[in-house]
């Protein structure tokens, strides 16, 4: 539940369209439902305005499926998003709950009203897309219409410099690199968009599986740049929808 659903259900209470019991009914579900193996959130979005999502790994096909038939069940304005899931916990979860948009192995159901804000996701390397699909999949559920630059490292500098425009008018960049990560120092310091920078474990031995990205991109002299864990898409449109006016 969110804020805004929130303040018509007591709009609708004060006006006579709801019943008490019918508020306190739909209440009980906050601060959590217990499904026995999960504890499922309804309350994060009311508390910090992002809603809870469900992370795919280390669930079970139908845990997925019930997850998120349960964030479903509230209705409020945010996105349900199933993350990192593989096809038999897709499967599982859209044939439980129509209405999902899958992007590589994101799942995204009831996507918010479209929000302003031109956002920008960034790629180093064609093998960092899935990471910047999951980016995608997520600003869109969050309402936001991102545009997607691809293949664009350090490694072949003159592509970047080709779309230099995009980069001065977005209102913030994401940029998804693994190797030696420099791209966001770069991005950083041609936009004065806030950039939020996401290291991949793409690269070869002393890449250290996204370490040495995740380090030099901590390191950056680009001043303010943002950086989130390693491979972590989720985050980095997280981090841009609240940096960015809803």
């Amino acid at each position: 539940m969110d804020e805004p659903t929130l303040r018509q259900l007591l709009d609708d209470v004060r006006d006579g369209t709801m019943t008490a019991d019918a508020a306190v009914a739909r209440l009980r579900r906050l601060p959590f439902a217990d499904l026995g193996f999960a504890r499922v959130d309804h309350h994060r979005a009311l508390r910090q305005g992002l809603a809870e999502a469900v992370y795919a790994p280390g669930k079970t096909p139908e845990q997925c499926a019930a997850l998120v038939a349960e964030l479903l069940a509230e209705d409020d304005r945010g996105p349900v998003i199933l993350s990192r899931a593989n096809d038999e916990q897709i499967a599982a979860a859209t044939a439980r709950s129509a209405n999902g948009t899958r992007t590589g192995h994101t799942v995204v159901w009831r996507p918010r009203l479209d929000r302003p804000g031109r956002v920008l996701v960034v790629t180093a390397g064609t093998a960092d897309l899935p990471v910047a699909e999951e980016c995608v999949a997520t600003l869109v559920g969050y309402g936001f219409a991102p545009h997607l630059l691809t293949d664009v490292g350090v490694a072949g500098v003159h592509r970047l410099t080709a779309s230099v425009d995009d980069l001065l008018d977005a209102d913030a960049v994401v940029v998804v690199a693994g190797m030696e990560g420099a791209l966001a120092s770069l991005v950083g310091g041609i936009t004065p968009a806030p950039v939020v920078a996401v290291p991949t474990s793409v690269g070869y031995g002393a890449a250290l599986e996204g370490v040495t990205a995740l380090l030099a991109m901590l390191s950056s002299c680009a001043a303010g740049l943002t950086v989130v864990g390693i491979d972590n898409g989720f985050g980095a449109a997280c981090a841009v929808a609240r940096l960015l006016p809803g």
